[in-house]
């Protein structure tokens, strides 16, 4: 069946575990990855249905059925079914090749191995055959590919800690608990398989991979139904005269030709000449069109694919084209929708300066004390004396060692808070070198900086806090701990230190800490608050860094209160941030730090380059709001000098809306000339409405907005508020949004403006975003392959985009263009001449050149010359495109090739096609040879024209190439050579003996061309069809050359000598106030810390023999095996419990899923606080 009843809405799934033959019953989806279009059996059926969706395949098969009929056809079928064959086998073929790769990717996910629980043993079992309900056996590093549920861990309190690095970008660990009934069950990360397949989250969130086609594409389908109503109307015309030379002259034929009166009246004569004519006019649009165009669009992929400046040494990963159809729509990009965790980041924190006491450290000055860019030339501080230091850490300020030597008590206490306030945890490997497990990478960035300048974070208890002081072991009482969340935005721990004193360590925001200072504070917070002005305009994150000294009676009241406060059951939550408040206040500031969360190499330079080209890159991410927006500063999207920043924070559909409006009344009311209306569709309409924006608006805006007024503004009355504004400003950063949201942003953009959309991303929760825009692009960095599998293009490294679309993007549309222009010329000056020749030879469909050249033609004699500089032409150098990122604006604007351009291809070839035809025919009118002979006969006619048409073409693509090569020379000027060399043969004596019939032109060549009075003729039609062209080319480059026409003109003046093109430098910001606290955390870290679930006891001793099977696997499978016996013989005994979104419900998802468990109902509480791992794609890790 070609449809199939919608599957209904999942509400509730029934799960019994390590049961398949109950689970089975359900018929789940099985875990198998589909990512590929096509299987052996529906290929051919739906990739024949997606050709013949080409308006001109379809076309060529109509006109081949009209072929197969003798009484109408003037040509025989083989000079269309051939060329229509050739082009579908390739584009099948091409197809199918594409498809297999993603057949390959798959597999490679499918076949990955697991150890399942089957008939109570661990077998080894194919991710793909793992099924709903299987209990599954996980190991440190491995890879998951389903929904699973935590069922226990060797981690103590059954914890499991997740790097999702493949799902979104993030290198960060985040934990899981398993569930309570179920953690004391094993040593080794086991999980129940909730979601399999098409079901699981990745898979939901992924979309439908799409049937894309490019904006030329789509134009060339308008204009071949275009050009088929033209030859309608020229066959109707030509069918019309046709009847009437029949009613008024044809009868004084009858008898010579044969036909009996009345056998074939005048309408019936024009019925069929009709037909005839369309048959013969057809080549106007060839077949060998689509094939020329699958031939360059497969050239300009390997280009890409062959890139040396786009290969990624260091991994060794090169620049793959993932598809060959959408290469010139590389050249009309104007929106960007970009990740950035792993897209325009590394996701890499490194401490790179710091303030402590007024006085920055992590610059570099030189020998007149004038602060200096850091280079590779310079020396850093060299931590190899220290044994436990990070090597992979560089500082090149030398000054903080000689504070730290000198013993400065300031940044002594500065770099103590950064070795005890945090929630890092850390481990010895197996070569006893120190490991930490972080939670939050800034964390992890300031703890190594510690750890490397002498303060060593060593270990931790729930009650204590080791760290090594320059040598020295001292541990600290954790007395309490005041963790961050997104109200607070700081995090505070109460120590007591070796000497009884009790400090209280806070980091955080500035513009929250700052509030909390004792007034003493007031000079070094100027100066702090300028250093971090400093440090934001960077690009860095910032925290500041306080402590306050407690009494210890003070603090024994206040965790009285702290303690009484938790046990509250009405108001606990603002109890105790009311405790908090009281007790982070009269802070003494030490400094701020400045963390780099490093961006990928180039790409602020990118960024530059592309926003020059007048492509608008928006930010679509899953990050906090603080985070999005030092990121956009940090790249230059965002900057101190735009006029403002609009924040849309709304809670509701009302609010949000409100807010949307008035940030447009404060950018339209700057810009009062500017008339506020709707968004139009009409690519004309929405360009003049850029260019008034353009013009009226004085300056730059940005728009930041968060997922959560985000769902409310893509509502249908609010999306045309959010949509003008959005356009109307230069920086767009989305934050906090699902992978949903990102394709619904795009598909609004996609929609409501007409343009050519671009997202580029890492994580397979950017594989939506990828599959709805017209490109898709992969980052192939280490957050897995999930981006890339679904991507058109993929490369290792951001900054190569800007060589994709200003250099092999732009050279594509513009070879295109070039290429169709002279395609659609050649063809009408080719075809055109049997329309004129009709009113010549009483409409009778007779074809005006042997029916060999119709045949060879475009096959043989045209196809090289347009190929070559289809694939090889080029305006201007790759550097100079690079340089130059305005000359990316006219495929913007679809400047070189669009409907007018067309008509002035078809009005160039209809000019051209007058001069040859009336030319030859003025010329042979009454008049003889040298010899004396008439040569006014047909055959020496269609020799003539034949042979101007091919010599005038071949000029005028001479004319068109703007970049030589030694392929183009051969190509045209032996084509050239190979029309003579097959004409001369097919019009010999010995070919017409053996072909008689196929070969009628014998000694027609030879006796023509060899007359003088010929080429001469031939020599001004030439002159005629070019001379023209010439003269309009060389006044609009001389009085109106455009961007292009000048770089050009340089080049050859620069061609010698040209000088090195230098990079644009990283530009300092100095700005007004701005924080740039960026603070990557989590809740809940300080709870787990205190209660002791994360830290496994040092040899525990035994308490039952539960406990001494956590490390024998046979044990482990016995017990879970019981325990999973004795469960499910329960069930007839207990009633089912319904859990309602329980935490495997997919969370920002296309759904939410409830769970139907069969489990105990004192259970139920515990199962729905169990946490579930989403699709990840990526690994367990276990501390």
């Amino acid at each position: 069946m070609f449809c199939s009843e919608k599957k209904l809405r999942e509400v509730e799934r029934i799960v019994k575990a390590n049961d398949r033959e109950y689970n089975e019953k359900f018929q789940y989806a099985d875990n198998r990855i589909h990512t590929s279009k096509y299987n052996i059996l529906t290929f051919l059926p739906i990739n024949l249905f997606e050709q013949f969706q080409r308006v001109a395949n379809a076309y060529f098969l109509c006109l081949l059925i009209l072929q197969l009929i003798p009484e109408i056809s003037s040509l025989t079928w083989f000079t269309t079914i051939v060329p229509l064959v050739l082009v579908i086998t390739m584009t099948a073929v091409k197809d199918a090749t594409d498809d297999y790769f993603r057949h390959k990717s798959d597999n490679q996910v499918n076949n990955r191995q697991s150890e399942v629980l089957i008939n109570s043993k661990l077998q080894n079992e194919k991710w793909m055959n793992v099924k709903v309900g299987d209990i599954i056996k996980l190991e440190n590093n491995q890879f998951v590919a389903a929904d699973l549920l935590l069922l226990s861990s060797s981690e103590p309190h059954g914890l499991c800690y997740v790097e999702t690095a493949e799902l979104d970008g993030e290198t960060n660990l985040k934990v899981r608990h398993a569930l309570s009934v179920t953690s004391e069950l094993g040593a080794d990360i086991s999980r129940l398989a909730g979601f399999d397949g098409p079901d699981t989250k990745l898979m939901q969130n992924s979309g439908k991979t799409k049937f894309k086609r490019t904006s030329i594409d789509r134009l060339m389908n308008t204009l071949v139904l275009w050009i088929f109503g033209f030859l309608i109307c020229l066959g109707i015309i030509l069918a019309i005269g046709n009847s009437i030379w029949e009613s008024q002259t044809g009868d004084q034929f009858r008898t010579f030709l044969f036909w009996n009166e009345g056998e074939k009246s005048s309408v019936f004569s024009g019925f069929l000449t009709f037909w005839s004519y369309i048959i013969i006019l057809n080549t106007v649009v060839p077949i060998s069109l689509y094939v020329s165009v699958e031939v360059i669009r497969l050239g300009h992929s390997y280009f890409i694919n062959w890139d040396r400046k786009m290969y990624y040494s260091r991994k060794a990963i090169p620049a793959e084209a993932r598809t060959t159809t959408l290469n010139e729509e590389l050249g009309q990009i104007e929106y960007i929708f970009s990740d950035k965790t792993g897209t325009l980041t590394e996701n890499i924190m490194t401490f790179k300066r710091c303030s402590i006491n007024g006085r920055i450290y992590g610059e570099v000055h030189d020998d007149l004390d004038q602060k200096t860019e850091i280079t590779q030339e310079k020396e850093p501080v060299d931590f190899s004396v220290k044994s436990q230091a990070d090597r992979e850490f560089q500082f090149f300020d030398h000054n903080l060692m000689e504070s730290i030597k000198m013993g400065d008590p300031k940044v002594h206490e500065f770099l103590r808070l950064l070795a005890l306030c945090h929630t890092v945890m850390s481990e010895e490997n197996s070569a006893g070198e120190l490991i930490y497990q972080v939670q939050s990478p800034d964390e992890g960035a300031l703890v190594t900086a510690a750890r490397n300048f002498g303060f060593i974070f060593k270990s931790r208890t729930p009650e204590t806090i080791t760290i090594e002081e320059l040598g020295t072991l001292a541990t600290y009482q954790l007395l309490a701990f005041l963790d961050f969340n997104n109200t607070r935005k700081r995090m505070s721990v109460i120590v007591r230190n070796p000497e009884g004193q009790i400090k209280l360590y806070s980091k955080g925001a500035d513009t929250i800490l700052f509030e909390k200072l004792h007034p003493s504070n007031e000079v070094l917070l100027s100066l702090t608050s300028d250093h971090l002005s400093e440090f934001a305009g960077e690009g860095l994150r910032t925290l500041a860094i306080a402590y306050r000294d407690l009494d210890d009676k003070y603090f024994k009241e206040w965790h009285k209160m702290l303690e009484d406060a938790n046990a509250a059951t009405e108001e606990r939550d603002e109890r105790i941030a009311g405790l908090y408040e009281e007790i982070e206040r009269d802070l003494m500031l030490l400094g701020a730090t400045a963390v780099e969360d490093k961006l990928q190499e180039g790409v602020i330079e990118t960024v530059t380059s592309l926003s020059l080209a007048n492509i608008k890159i928006w930010v679509l991410t899953g990050d906090k709001q603080e985070t999005a927006i030092n990121i956009g500063y940090a790249c230059n999207m965002l900057t101190d000098d735009m006029n403002d920043v609009f924040v849309i924070a709304g809670n509701n559909a009302v609010e949000v809306r409100e807010e949307l409006r008035k940030a447009k009344q404060n950018l339209f009311g700057q810009n009062r000339n500017f008339s506020n209306g709707h968004v139009v569709c009409e690519k004309k309409q929405q360009l003049e409405l850029d260019s008034i924006v353009e013009e009226t608006l004085t300056g730059d805006y940005a728009l930041i907005i968060n997922g959560h007024s985000l769902a409310h503004a893509l509502e249908s009355d609010v999306k045309n508020d959010l949509l003008e504004l959005a356009c109307m400003c230069k920086t767009v950063i989305c934050c906090r949004v699902t992978p949903l949201q990102k394709a619904q942003v795009v598909e609004l953009v996609k929609k409501y403006r007409n343009a050519v959309t671009l997202a580029i991303g890492d994580g397979a929760n950017d594989v939506s975003m990828i599959k709805s825009a017209h490109i898709g692009i992969g980052i192939s960095g280490q957050e897995g392959l999930q981006a890339v599998l679904a991507s058109d293009y993929s490369f290792a490294q951001f900054r190569y985009l800007q060589r994709l679309l200003l250099v092999h993007g732009r050279w594509s549309y513009f070879r295109m263009c070039k290429f169709l222009c002279y395609f659609f010329y050649k063809n009408f000056a080719f075809t055109l001449v049997h329309f004129w020749f009709g009113f010549f030879c009483g409409f009778s469909a007779q074809t005006v050149y042997d029916q060999w050249f119709i045949t060879l033609f475009n096959i043989v004699y045209t196809s090289l010359p347009v190929l070559a500089m289809g694939i090889f032409d080029q305006d201007v150098s790759d550097q100079n495109s690079m340089d130059c990122p305005q000359l990316y604006k006219p495929g913007q604007l679809n400047l070189l090739f669009n409907k007018r351009k067309f008509f002035i291809c078809v009005l160039h070839g209809i000019y051209t096609s007058l001069v040859l035809f009336f030319i030859p025919y003025g010329a042979f009118y009454n008049v003889a040879g040298e010899d004396g002979q008439h040569i006014a006969d047909y055959q020496s006619f269609a020799v003539t024209m034949a042979t101007s048409l091919v010599i005038v073409v071949s000029v005028q693509i001479a004319l068109d190439t703007s970049y030589w090569t030694f392929i183009n020379h051969v190509f045209i000027w032996g084509s050239i050579a190979i029309y003579f060399s097959i004409l001369f043969t097919m019009h010999s004596n010995g070919i017409f003996g053996i072909f008689p019939n196929q070969f009628p032109f014998v000694g027609n060549a030879r006796h023509s061309l060899t007359q003088k009075c010929i080429w001469l003729v031939i020599l001004l039609t030439t002159v005629a069809s070019v001379m023209p062209v010439v003269a309009f080319r060389f006044l609009k480059v001389d009085l109106y050359p455009t961007l292009s026409d000048q770089i050009r003109r340089w080049q050859k003046a620069q061609k010698k000598a040209r000088p090195p093109s230098s990079r644009r430098p990283r530009t300092r910001r100095s700005s007004s106030r701005r924080s740039g606290y960026a603070f990557a955390h989590q809740e809940g870290y300080g709870e787990l810390i205190t209660s002791g679930k994360n830290m496994r006891a040092k040899n525990p001793p035994p308490t039952s023999g539960l406990e001494k099977t956590h490390y024998n696997s046979t044990s482990w499978i016995e017990n879970l095996c019981k325990k999973t016996t004795d469960t499910v013989s329960s069930f007839s005994q207990d009633k089912t419990v319904k859990l309602k979104h329980v935490s495997i419900c997919f969370w920002g998802g296309l759904r939410k899923l409830p769970i139907m468990a069969e489990v105990k109902g004192e259970q139920a509480h515990h199962m729905m606080k169990a946490g579930v791992r989403k699709r990840e794609w990526g690994r367990c890790h276990t501390l």
